[in-house]
């Protein structure tokens, strides 16, 4: 069970975390799919989230920027309070980046019109000034060259780094990564992972849902292991994989530690 966290005022400016969950709840129908969570992000953390299919990982990041409506509790982020307003979900997703396990990029547009679309429509920045900042994150997830090509022509690996850049230039204060490695061949895996210790190293506040864990090693501050809707068990990355304190944690650790 997720321990409780103290009663906080989300719109207070000092010490503001960027993320701040709690008591939240969300079923599909009959199923419970997370139950209670609380969580506190702070800026510039790095959280890596683990546990087995099903745990409700994915569902957890996906509520942060409202792909997925809890039913309750209280989701604040960077002190806007996620509801069924629109305009406090439209504030969320602009300050968010997403990048998903499948890299849903838009086949018929090169490289630079997938980065620069949203910027576009979304911020309405010129096409020029759109264009400066979708080379300068290409050249951040080192693809520039591939800029004037078509997603299909591409790796799996390129792909991805297609859709951190993307995502980038929205210029968001928050990442949150939805298993990014897990549709890669094993040889793209690593291309992938360093692009985002890379970011890490900028001091971007990073979610990332992966069972990648020498990357939870080398950049998270905090690793959070989930089961059956819960957050079962969180510590730093040392502790974590040497002390863990919860049978189940021990035994994910030994099956995916093992493999």
């Amino acid at each position: 069970m997720s321990e409780p966290i103290p009663a906080a005022d989300p719109a207070a400016p000092a010490e503001r975390p960027a993320i701040q969950i709690q008591s939240m709840n969300k079923w599909y129908g009959a199923f419970h799919v997370l139950r209670d969570i609380n969580l506190t992000v702070a800026t510039g953390e790095r959280i890596v989230i683990a546990g087995p299919s099903g745990s409700g990982k994915s569902t957890l990041i996906r509520c942060i920027n409202r792909l997925e409506e809890h039913q309750t509790g209280r989701i604040f982020v960077d002190g806007t309070e996620l509801t069924s307003d629109i305009k406090n979900i439209d504030k969320v997703r602009s300050e968010v980046g997403m990048v998903f396990q499948h890299f849903n990029l838009f086949p018929h547009l090169t490289v630079l019109e997938n980065c620069t679309l949203a910027p576009i429509w979304v911020r309405k920045l010129p096409r020029r000034k759109a264009d400066e900042i979708a080379m300068r994150f290409l050249e951040k997830v080192r693809i520039p060259e591939q800029a004037q090509k078509y997603p299909g022509q591409l790796s799996g690996g390129q792909q991805q780094r297609v859709a951190i850049a993307r995502s980038l230039c929205m210029e968001p204060r928050i990442m949150l990564f939805d298993e990014p490695t897990s549709a890669l061949d094993p040889e793209m895996i690593k291309e992938v992972l360093d692009t985002m210790i890379e970011l890490a190293e900028t001091g971007m506040t990073m979610l990332c849902v992966t069972h990648e864990m020498g990357f939870a090693q080398a950049v998270a501050d905090r690793v959070i292991f989930m089961d059956q809707g819960q957050i079962v068990e969180q510590n730093n990355p040392t502790e974590f994989f040497n002390n863990p304190k919860s049978e189940r944690t021990k035994l994910f650790l030994s099956q995916i530690l093992d493999r």
